[in-house]
């Protein structure tokens, strides 16, 4: 959470290399306005509304998003609402889309501070937990993930020379 994740993406939509990609970017205030409990006060039916989500932008091809089915993963682990058997069995089924990435990004919050807009937790032992969680999943299923880390544009050029590599 905060780490600039969306901000990068919306700034990649801008670039030649990647005018044929597609782009999403998480809508967790749309969700919050239709009442959909977020962060530790997430639900079922709330997380399985985002891992729709996240399962449907990996029917398009070229896809460039601010999160993954792995987020989803993670708050579900971190709800307080939820019970023991949503989370495993959500998880569990998850875990069959985490290979459909090409390229995975981890941008690590270390040094950014957290930005209050309004629907993000800004508790950060919460967001040390989400992090946690995240790397703890993708050291699991994923041994390829980039790191990406600094200023906007040094981010932007990770992933350009990432994604170059790649195609």
């Amino acid at each position: 959470m905060s780490v600039g994740k969306t901000t990068l993406v919306n700034a990649l939509k801008d670039l030649p290399e990647f005018k044929d990609y597609h782009f999403r970017t998480e809508r967790s205030k749309h969700l919050m306005s239709l009442g959909i409990p977020l962060n530790t006060d997430s639900t079922l039916k709330g997380q399985l509304v985002f891992a729709s989500e996240r399962a449907a932008e990996l029917m398009q091809e070229k896809i460039i998003t601010d999160r993954t089915v792995i987020d989803v993963m993670a708050f579900a682990d971190l709800s307080e609402s939820m019970k023991d058997h949503e989370k495993f069995y959500l998880n569990a089924t998850l875990t069959y889309l985490i290979d459909e990435y090409d390229v995975l990004f981890y941008v690590s919050p270390k040094g950014v501070e957290i930005e209050d807009n309004g629907v993000r937790e800004t508790n950060a032992e919460y967001r040390t937990a989400v992090d946690e969680k995240i790397k703890s999943i993708v050291g699991m299923h994923r041994s390829n993930t980039i790191t990406i880390k600094g200023s906007v544009e040094e981010r932007i050029e990770q992933v350009k020379n990432a994604v170059a590599q790649y195609v």
